[in-house]
């Protein structure tokens, strides 16, 4: 690593944010100019500095030297704090004035404007106001220094001091110093094991009651990430066993006990299918979000909206559907219309549009105002183009807005939408109801009027339960709360493509057929990762679009894990080199260890309620509107990274634009190949799903189904048909643990 020592001259962009830097160097002892580029969080013009690196020959901007650490020093000479403090480091204080005040106190300079600003009144032109001003900046600009100082020596990251500092402000170092253990219950991606490391760097820690807290909120919340609204004590007491030793049931009742009494977590007991009782643990938001699902569909239920209909009034409300509903879909219509909350679920090719077209009529016909949404853009579009109706997003049903960052990761306040400015709607139709977790349905429940909006939830039961936490269909259906039917029979059968007939094959337990007779449904014996690496490239680059007529882009690969041989990670940077392998016309840039570059294929990897897009007329140039809010699994592809890879420009779904600014880009991670869980309320063109091997729960039969029924023209799997067997026979599906279906047969009880 080589060191270079100098003063700021100059700085061509900074972004506070991330901290990454363009600045030109005067070198010391030469004067010769060297540009730099690296994290700087807290620099100057005029400021010396000594940076380690190396010299980089960057193709668009030249020679370079890429900083890897930087060290701050301090003037020593008059003439070098001249130069700082009159380079605008000190609002206010320019060039004569900093020459002034240096030739009035010397090398004590800095010592006055600190500690003895009152001194500063006796130069001309300096009052007691202008002294405090020039006081105030210089030990802001200290504090902030010594702050990410502080925090880079207790092995910090920068990019992690940074959220930190944006978090706590001036009060860093105070929290810090007194809890560290408040970083993993504070700030998305600092975890307990994080927090632990800097309290044991800084002391005095060990076994303390904020310790044993600390780490039962962060399993908690990491339960979260696996769908779990809470967790059974035993399953609790496990995973903190991993992260705190000696914790055991007597010292983890203590724990809960404490953390009950400070109102942070909940405690509910329930009994087992042996009739023993098992306490289960929530965060207090978990156990509030339940309560209140419960409680608002009990009150929507209740609310009844019903004007019930003749059956001369159904067959004129849906004689121009061309079709004539069978028994099970006549009946859906009738509960739809007659209750206030109802459930209409069933598979591919069962009628489920069929039916809810036939709902809308008849709503129509009553003169009802309907609005239809569904969780995914995609998901909207394509319901939107089933039923000839505008639906959108419940995001932008809700009216999504821009709120604090220090929402904390809660609905509430996100949208404009709720129980004091309800949906102006006499019926609410949403599509893809088994994607909805627990936390959108809470903020959806709290704008539909009770006693004014009937709610109709709409799925595929059958389907993964959704990505955020919660399982709220399946626990909705099983409290037998509320009016629901499911469709069963498919129609048409003799002209069903295999993929409908093996999804249903595969969700009556039985193996699809891998005989390789159909025309849209294939099965590639491999059992070697690498040939199916090879073979996975051919088919997406190559084969498939021909076949379905579409763009290597549309075809969809899916696996069901993140890591290994066939994992996303994997499967991703192979499809990159294959797909879009790099150029001299492709700017790219790295984020973390994933390099990124104009005309990737790229997916938003968690909820931004706050970043800004542009939408697009179906020409794809003009902008039609402005609105905010990219969402998780939103799918689209690089359009351009800026010069100084600070910006870079994504077009979703050939929709809508976004730029993202710095740290934003984290939540973007490449989709050429995704896990079958972010694939849901998507469709695709072709599916290709590599199956050889992986844990249990990452291989089973809705995990199949799932995947299968993302197919409209084609699915092709590589593999071994022991491991197709496996998924299908596996129907233990992955446990999520919530008690809304309890929570709902309670509140409907005690109404």
């Amino acid at each position: 690593m080589e060191q270079r020592d100098g003063y700021v001259k100059h700085i061509s962009f900074h972004s506070p944010e991330t901290g990454f830097t363009v600045l030109t160097l005067s070198l010391k002892g030469t004067g010769e100019e060297l540009i730099c580029v690296g994290n700087f969080p807290v620099l100057d013009e005029g400021e010396d500095i000594c940076v380690y690196g190396e010299e980089t020959n960057h193709r668009i901007y030249g020679q370079q030297f890429t900083v890897n650490s930087y060290e701050i020093t301090e003037p020593a000479t008059e003439d070098e704090m001249v130069r700082y403090l009159g380079s605008g480091a000190i609002k206010g204080v320019g060039t004569a004035l900093a020459q002034q005040i240096v030739d009035a106190f010397g090398t004590d300079t800095f010592l006055v404007i600190e500690r003895e600003p009152e001194r500063l009144t006796r130069l001309r032109g300096i009052g007691e106001k202008r002294a405090q001003e020039i006081h105030d900046r210089y030990v802001e600009k200290l504090s902030m220094r010594n702050t990410v100082m502080y925090l880079q020596q207790l092995g910090i990251p920068l990019s992690m001091a940074l959220r930190i500092i944006d978090r706590y402000g001036e009060n860093t170092i105070a929290v810090v110093k007194t809890n560290p253990y408040r970083l993993a219950e504070d700030i998305s991606r600092i975890g307990f094991r994080t927090a632990d490391e800097i309290a044991q760097r800084i002391g005095g820690f060990d076994d303390t009651e904020y310790r044993d807290c600390a780490c039962l909120l962060y399993v908690l919340q990491q339960a979260l990430s696996f769908g779990h609204a809470c967790l059974p004590e035993s399953s609790l007491l496990s995973h903190m066993q991993e992260y705190v030793a000696g914790i055991d049931e007597e010292r983890l009742d203590l724990i809960i006990r404490n953390a009950t009494i400070d109102r942070k977590i909940r405690t509910v007991t329930e009994s087992d299918s042996d009739g023993n009782p098992v306490r289960y643990i929530y965060t207090t938001r978990c156990y509030a979000t339940e309560q209140m699902i419960a409680r608002m569909l009990a009150d929507i239920d209740a609310g009844r909206p019903i004007r019930e209909i003749s059956e001369s009034f159904y067959y004129s409300a849906t004689a121009e559907l061309g079709t004539e509903l069978d028994e099970t879909q006549r009946r859906a219509v009738f509960e739809a219309v007659s209750h206030g909350v109802f459930i209409l679920t069933g598979g591919p090719g069962t009628g489920k549009t069929t039916t809810i077209n036939a709902i809308l009529r008849v709503f129509e016909k009553q003169q009802r105002k309907v609005l239809l949404a569904a969780p995914t853009g995609r998901a909207a579009k394509r319901m939107s183009e089933a039923t000839g109706r505008d639906a959108m997003t419940i995001h932008r049903l809700l009216e999504c807005r821009k709120i604090d960052e220090s929402a904390q990761g809660d609905d509430r306040g996100m949208f404009q939408r709720d129980e004091s400015n309800p949906l102006e709607a006499e019926v609410v139709i949403v599509d893809e109801a088994s994607m909805v977790d627990m936390f959108l349905m809470r903020s959806l429940l709290r704008a539909v009027k009770p006693g004014a909006t009937t709610l109709i939830l709409v799925g595929d039961a059958n389907q993964l339960p959704s990505v955020g936490p919660g399982n709220v269909l399946r626990d909705i259906l099983a409290s037998e709360a509320f009016s629901s039917v499911c469709l069963t029979k498919i129609f048409r059968q003799e002209e069903a493509s295999d993929i409908v007939l093996n999804a249903h094959r595969i969700n009556r337990g039985e193996c699809p057929s891998l005989d390789n007779q159909s025309r849209d449904f294939f099965f590639l014996a491999r059992s070697d990762a690498g040939k199916i690496r090879e073979r996975i490239v051919r088919l997406v680059r190559d084969e498939l679009p021909k076949y379905v007529e579409a763009t290597p882009y549309d075809i969809q690969v899916l696996t069901p894990m993140r890591k290994g041989e066939l994992g996303v990670e994997r499967l991703n940077k192979m499809l990159q080199d294959a797909l879009n392998p790099p150029s001299r016309d492709k700017d790219e840039t790295v984020i973390g260890d994933v390099t990124f570059r104009v005309g990737d294929k790229v997916m938003q990897t968690r909820n931004n309620y706050m970043l800004e897009r542009d939408e697009y007329a179906d020409n794809g140039f003009t902008i039609i509107r402005s609105d905010t809010g990219v969402f998780n699994g939103d799918i689209g592809v690089v359009k351009s990274i800026s010069a100084d890879r600070s910006q870079m420009e994504v077009i979703f779904d050939r929709r809508f634009r976004v730029f993202y600014q710095d740290k934003e880009m984290e939540d973007l991670e490449h989709a050429f190949a995704m896990t079958i869980h972010k694939s849901q309320g998507s469709e695709y063109p072709a599916v290709v799903m590599p199956l050889l091997s992986g844990p249990k729960p990452l291989l089973s039969r809705n995990l199949l189904y799932t995947g299968v029924t993302r197919a409209i023209r084609c699915v092709t799997i590589l593999g071994e048909a022991s491991t197709v067997r496996q998924m299908v026979s596996n129907n233990e599906e992955f446990k999520r643990y919530t008690g809304l279906r309890e929570s709902i047969r309670r509140e409907v009880q005690y109404e």
